[in-house]
């Protein structure tokens, strides 16, 4: 029952985001000395979340509902950055990718926090605090 929560849901989709967005961001770090690679990085979770809003599928929360096509449409694609690159062809930053992994750490420590919280709701509103 309580794992069909859009809060959960959604926290959960923040916390994959900025997990996928850290491997990025490393990936990026990891070949900032490779000539000619090009910096990559994936959509705001924000962005994201609000396209995959109109592609929602009905979810199943009874077993006389229709059945769910995606439980967790969120989709991260990777996009080229451009920068102002290096002699050899490379585009990483190393200070842009620092600032990035900043970022994502904030909202990974969000998502986190709003599953906590969440979780402290729901054991107040059983009486288990």
């Amino acid at each position: 029952m309580f794992e069909k929560l859009e809060i959960f849901r959604m926290a959960h989709g923040l916390a994959t985001h900025a997990g996928t967005r850290q491997a990025v961001v490393a990936r990026n770090v990891a070949n900032a000395d490779t000539p000619g690679y090009r910096a990559q990085d994936i959509a705001a979770f924000a962005d994201t979340y609000r396209k995959s809003g109109d592609e929602m599928h009905l979810r199943k929360t009874r077993e006389g509902h229709m059945p769910a096509r995606d439980p967790l449409p969120f989709r991260t694609d990777l996009q080229a950055v451009d920068g102002p690159g290096e002699p050899n062809g490379n585009s990483v930053s190393l200070e842009e990718e620092m600032l990035k992994a900043a970022d994502t750490k904030s909202k990974h420590d969000l998502a986190l926090a709003v599953y906590r919280s969440s979780l402290g709701i729901i054991r107040t509103s059983l009486g288990r605090s």
